[in-house]
């Protein structure tokens, strides 16, 4: 049930005519019997411009790039726990492209299929070291903990393996595309 307002006099018709004036009035001011497509310009004007993408990394300061890049690599190590949990790659690529995308998906793909669950539960310290000429990669290394890894039967819910698990370094590199930043390739090096 909706709430209505109800005025405290009542309105006879002498109100009935300014009430068609004031709505009359948003219809008036807009000037075109048709609208030209484009964007809404508060001067007045419509324009047909195509709108703009994010700027693009070259155009933002070099902090700020570095907090959003980590940032975006941390998603995505929150989203590739999550998609072995489930089984389930379909979010990764919200989060990565290619090589990397195919790599996990099909990793995951074969877990399922052997009929086992990952869960596991890292602990992250990444830190930008460098970037490509162009700024359109930063990579990321990271001393990445595996507080705790297990395997599990996705059946019975039984533990097949796993325990504490180790650090190792991992190097990734975040690509920018598409007005976002995406992992697209992660190496695991020696024990941190």
């Amino acid at each position: 049930m909706r709430a209505r307002l109800v005025g405290s006099s009542p309105r006879g018709p002498r109100h009935a005519v300014p009430a068609l004036l004031l709505a009359a009035l948003p219809l008036a001011a807009c000037g075109e019997s048709a609208p030209s497509g484009g964007d809404f310009k508060p001067n007045g004007s419509l324009s047909s411009a195509v709108p703009t993408a994010a700027p693009p990394p070259s155009a933002i300061p070099t902090e700020q790039i570095d907090k959003t890049v980590l940032e975006r690599y941390h998603v995505y190590q929150t989203v590739y726990q999550r998609a072995y949990e489930a089984n389930d790659p379909a979010e990764l690529g919200t989060v990565a492209v290619d090589p990397l995308l195919s790599r996990v998906t099909g990793d995951i793909e074969r877990t399922k299929a052997r009929g086992e669950l990952w869960r596991f539960t890292n602990v992250s310290n990444a830190k930008v070291y460098a970037r490509s000429k162009d700024g359109l990669i930063v990579y990321v290394v990271d001393c990445l903990r595996t507080v705790g890894g297990y395997r599990f039967s996705a059946k019975t819910g039984k533990r097949l393996s796993g325990g504490a698990g180790k650090a190792y370094l991992h190097r990734a590199a975040v690509r920018y595309g598409a007005g976002t930043w995406k992992v697209s390739e992660t190496n695991r090096d020696k024990q941190c």
